[in-house]
């Protein structure tokens, strides 16, 4: 790479980090409201899209939906991350969400829900219902594509 490509790359990450600030503030200021697939994808696009690991995150809401918080939970290899229900649950009671959305890439791009994904996305909808709190959806970031466990009717 030349020094003007590495200046280029450079000058994008910072682009990129510029919006994310703006966007988590918009985001958290009240009012802000995730209540369709198209509201959260521009906000979680830019954190996942272009990481070279999985990570798992939580995007813990209130009764309205609102943002309490969205925070990475678990972090894995280039085709995996594990997931622990127990502490997705932990911090859903300890932030007093009344609803959540999954979130996790694919590093591979492949805009696609593996069995492992459908399997921890019906367990932890099983364990969040025990304790009262909504499995709204389970988002996957992979590249530019967006993908919604709701609206592929895997919900």
């Amino acid at each position: 790479m030349t020094a003007m490509t590495y200046a280029l790359l450079d000058s994008e990450q910072k682009v990129v980090k510029r919006a994310l600030k703006i966007l988590g503030r918009t985001l958290r200021e009240p009012g802000a409201v995730f209540n369709s697939p198209v509201a959260v994808a521009s906000f979680l696009k830019l954190q996942l899209s272009n990481l070279e690991h999985e990570v798992f995150m939580v995007m813990f809401l209130d009764n309205q939906h609102r943002l309490i918080e969205c925070k990475p939970m678990f972090t894995g290899s280039v085709s995996s991350a594990s997931v622990y229900p127990r502490e997705v649950v932990k911090e859903a009671l300890r932030l007093n969400a009344a609803a959540i959305c999954a979130v996790h890439n694919h590093p591979s791009g492949c805009p696609d829900f593996s069995q492992a994904d459908i399997q921890i996305t019906k367990r932890l909808k099983e364990i969040l219902e025990i304790v009262d709190v909504n499995l709204i959806d389970h988002f996957l970031v992979a590249g530019t594509d967006f993908v919604s466990f709701a609206e592929r009717g895997l919900l």
